[in-house]
């Protein structure tokens, strides 16, 4: 049997390589087909024409927020499998190209190489996707893409590695329709998969003080691990947010089952988006070099950098406080 993928195109996106290693994970044959956007492979899925990949996260842009309120609104998808990608990107043109003016790539793209578009004073535009501006560029663009864009659309390169952060990774979801997914998560226990990840919307239908904590606090109780807590508005309508978590477990085992089931009892909605097997990922600890700029670290005040803090700031205590309390 046949399964077909249906990922972000043309060939040589970054979708193109998370679906060629989702392929692995599959069982049977798999047949890859470029969409020309995530609307796209939502509706393949949704017609049951296949699977999907959509790109969900990324370590510098953080979470792709189309693909991620399309998942929250799809009425029957959900996702079940986890792959990553390294992202670099290299600054193409044509080898006939004049004039640059321009630079192409997806939005997340554009953001990653912000640092290139200013020293050659380009004017972004988004496309579709990386390898689409690869595909479709002009005489006087420049495109950012994989590295395999080059060679696949005759490309020159004109510098590799042009993102503004090295180590870029983007993390994708497989799709498929909720009835698929309960039977592939039924094979995978069989087959003696322990340990899971569930991604899980929530809406508070009463707002109102200590609400989004009471959710925060019945998820701790319950004995769940919660490694992402994020919020998305609730499009035109002002004040109202949807809260999408990420958690250490599934749906059937028990303090999950037993917080989801409070949760819905209290008159609260929720929605699994995607359980996929859990894998181990990198949990180094904050060093102090990461931190932004202008914030207090209380571990610096404690090793007595408090006085030349106020001194270097020409400021008292008293207003060291008020600007710690935003008072």
């Amino acid at each position: 049997m046949t399964t077909t993928l249906h990922y972000l195109g043309p060939r040589g996106s970054f979708t193109h390589q998370a679906a060629v290693l989702a392929a692995d994970l599959l069982e049977g044959d798999v047949e890859l087909v470029a969409e020309p956007n995530v609307t796209a492979i939502f509706e393949a899925v949704r017609e049951g024409r296949g699977w999907g990949v959509v790109a969900w996260e990324n370590n510098v842009e953080g979470y792709v927020v189309p693909n991620l309120d399309a998942l929250i609104d799809a009425r029957d998808i959900a996702g079940f499998a986890r792959v990553g990608v390294d992202i670099v990107f290299d600054a193409f043109v044509r080898p006939d190209h004049g004039e640059l003016t321009t630079v192409r790539a997806h939005p997340h793209g554009l953001a990653q190489c912000t640092a290139f578009t200013v020293e050659h004073g380009l004017t972004p535009q988004p496309a579709a996707s990386n390898a689409a501006a690869c595909r479709d560029i002009l005489p006087n663009e420049v495109a950012y893409g994989p590295r395999i864009c080059g060679s696949l659309y005759g490309l020159r390169t004109m510098r590799r590695g042009v993102q503004d952060y090295d180590g870029g990774h983007t993390e994708f979801l497989v799709l498929a329709p909720r009835t698929q997914v309960r039977s592939r998560l039924s094979s995978l226990k069989a087959g003696g998969v322990r340990e899971y990840e569930s991604i899980v919307a929530f809406i508070p239908l009463i707002t109102g003080p200590g609400v989004l904590a009471n959710l925060l606090d019945l998820l701790r109780d319950s004995g769940l691990n919660m490694t992402s807590f994020i919020s998305r508005p609730i499009k035109g309508n002002a004040g109202t947010y949807s809260f999408i978590a990420t958690i250490d477990a599934a749906p059937w085992e028990a303090g999950f089952r037993s917080a989801m089931t409070e949760i819905i009892e209290h008159g609260d909605w929720m929605k699994t988006l995607a359980v996929y097997p859990r894998r181990e990922r990198p949990s180094p600890p904050v060093s102090a070099w990461m931190l932004p700029e202008g914030g207090v670290h209380m571990d610096d005040i404690a090793e007595g950098a408090l006085e030349g803090y106020l001194r270097d700031h020409e400021q008292d205590a008293a207003t060291m406080d008020k600007e710690l309390l935003w008072d």
